[in-house]
């Protein structure tokens, strides 16, 4: 089991705030305790069990072992968790190299 944090970016007062996210929320949970985020701003609505963190948070949880992953991916991920109970694995189509242009089938940044 994987924790992962996205490079969103949504402004909150004077933060800017990511999405912390986890196939179980044992391991959400265990992550926000190693990076200091109190477990009081769980959140667990229709995008599913999740934190939203500060940016100033995201290398701290990176360097605690979470996978950086893009908001794309992590949007994706979420919808998998609605329809299959599990995140399943970032896909990579919706990479740091997304182009909404560039169909699948030519994207030179996803294995085949």
């Amino acid at each position: 089991m994987t924790v992962y944090v996205d490079d969103f970016r949504a402004p909150y007062g004077r933060m800017r705030m990511c999405h912390l996210l986890a196939d179980t929320d044992q391991e959400l949970h265990a992550m926000v305790d190693t990076i200091g985020v109190d477990r009081r701003h769980h959140q667990n609505g229709m995008s599913g069990s999740h934190y939203d963190i500060a940016s100033s948070k995201r290398l701290l949880a990176i360097a605690a072992g979470a996978v950086p992953i893009t908001v794309r991916q992590a949007a994706m991920m979420a919808k998998n968790r609605r329809l299959t109970g599990t995140l399943g694995p970032p896909d990579p189509y919706y990479g740091p190299d997304y182009d909404p242009s560039i169909p699948r089938e030519e994207a030179s940044h996803v294995r085949r």
